[in-house]
């Protein structure tokens, strides 16, 4: 496994090296000793899969705020997907600063995402199914969200929007006094 910094501290990309052989390919996905090179003490609690009938499809951007704020690591199973994870965190010197990466069933790459991020992502490809692995269970209470579009972001979404659940068009825009989460 290569583990890969991005501009944003605590932000990985996860890229699997697979063997493959006529049969097939064998990979892992992670193991404990890469989580605790990067710092990563919380256990997985959770494991969610989504599959997304349409190309353009976008959910997010999402998070839970504290005391249920989640680590998730995003892995794309089937097809591929444009993910996105947007730094809220509270006196961040990348406050509000995105990454975006194509994660897909051919490159195996993930997001690995730490807590105080929003999270979304938009499918590239019909029937894409995306897996992700959460350190907290999911919290109704604690559910979070910014809108997908908001300016004073600035994420460029690579295909044009074809599914937007409700809630995911009315989240909130990011107001001036804005500090994090």
């Amino acid at each position: 496994m290569k583990i890969i910094d991005t501009k944003i501290n605590d932000l990985y990309i996860f890229h699997p090296e697979p063997i493959k052989d006529n049969r097939g390919f064998f990979s892992e996905v992670f193991t404990q000793r890469e989580l605790d090179s990067i710092g990563h003490t919380k256990p997985i609690l959770q494991v969610n899969h989504t599959r997304n009938v349409d190309s353009g499809t976008l959910r997010g951007m999402h998070f839970q705020h504290p005391p249920e704020a989640e680590v998730k690591i995003i892995k794309c199973i089937k097809g591929a997907i444009f993910d996105v994870a947007v730094d809220i965190r509270k006196d961040s010197p990348t406050l509000l600063q995105w990454h975006g990466e194509i994660l897909s069933e051919e490159n195996m790459t993930m997001l690995y995402i730490p807590e105080g991020f929003a999270h979304g992502f938009q499918t590239l490809e019909p029937n894409t199914e995306v897996i992700y692995f959460t350190t907290n269970y999911y919290s109704p209470e604690h559910i979070g969200g910014i809108r997908y579009n908001d300016s004073k972001l600035g994420i460029k979404w690579p295909v044009e929007i074809t599914e937007l659940s409700e809630r995911d068009k009315t989240n909130s825009l990011i107001d001036d006094d804005f500090m994090g989460v």
